[in-house]
């Protein structure tokens, strides 16, 4: 009887560890996956809708807002990603900083200018990693060669599907903040005020002072999507200029009369705290008119 008590006793202790054995290797497991699936990279894609009655045009404007590349490469001449591009035909492309980095080599971001201006309206403003270079003027300059309009505290009028658009940008706040400071009232001086006003710039914890100027919409990029992203948690761990716990990390935003979409850009290879559940993306901004609905 007590052989058999003390076989009982045995097994029961066998049954147990092995039940252990397995929730632990479940755990493990789970633990691999959702590390695998938080480090995934690849590109994606994220869309917001605005609406506005200066939208006077009867076709929604498909607007494509690319930040902060940093040199990095998506497929031999950038192919992954003009081919995003490619398939969804923005009428207008904004670039919103850091699209050449101060360490990467330039080539990536040469490549992109390239390619984008053989069939795409394009606007871009600096960040601070082209200011941090020391090259931001010939930057500037080599990117006007592409055929792209770089804004520095003034506005381009432009008509996309029979609406007139004010389209202004600034310099990042690296290139001295008086001189940011007078490049963001002279951009808000030379809008036309009863159209559309976007703001291209690159620094999103500045939108309170962009909100003084009454622009609509201003886009930027700089945080990154705060590195380290949990799903229903964590909306950003860390960002330039805003420290730990971030308010501004990627998406919609508001702010008295502005509105501001923030991406969180498309830094991969150049980032030296790796991306977690926060993949690179192409941001789509649908501007469309009083009443009109569509479905992202």
């Amino acid at each position: 009887m007590k052989q058999r008590l003390a076989q009982q006793t045995g097994d029961a202790k066998k049954r147990r560890k092995r039940k252990w054995r397995v929730i632990l290797l479940v755990i493990i497991a789970c633990v691999v996956v959702f590390a695998l699936l938080g480090m995934d990279n690849r590109l994606t894609e994220s869309s917001y809708v605005v609406s506005s009655d200066k939208i006077t045009g009867d076709r929604v404007i498909k607007v494509a807002l690319l930040t902060d590349l940093h040199g990095c490469h998506y497929g031999e001449g950038q192919e992954e990603l003009l081919a995003v591009l490619a398939e969804g035909k923005p009428d207008l492309v904004l670039l919103s900083g850091d699209i050449v980095d101060d360490d990467m080599p330039p080539e990536g971001a040469w490549q992109l200018f390239e390619s984008l201006t053989d069939g795409y309206d394009c606007y871009y403003v600096t960040g601070n990693h082209e200011f941090w270079s020391g090259e931001a003027e010939a930057f500037k300059e080599t990117i006007r060669g592409y055929g792209v309009t770089v804004l520095e505290g003034d506005c381009a009028t432009v008509n996309v599907n029979g609406t007139a658009l004010n389209l202004c940008g600034v310099d990042d706040p690296e290139v001295g903040e008086k001189i940011f400071e007078k490049q963001l009232a002279d951009a808000a001086s030379a809008a036309q005020p009863d159209l559309y006003t976007i703001l291209l710039a690159h620094r999103p914890e500045r939108l309170e002072q962009y909100a003084v100027y009454s622009f609509d919409l201003a886009v930027s990029g700089h945080a990154h999507g705060g590195q380290w992203r949990i799903p229903y948690l964590l909306q950003g761990l860390i960002a330039p200029n805003q420290g730990l716990f971030p308010k501004y990390t990627g998406g919609y935003y508001k702010e008295q009369d502005t509105e501001m979409i923030l991406s969180r850009g498309l830094a991969r290879e150049s980032t030296r705290v790796p991306r977690i559940y926060n993949p690179p993306e192409v941001v789509w901004i649908y501007l469309t008119p009083p009443g009109v609905t569509i479905h992202v």
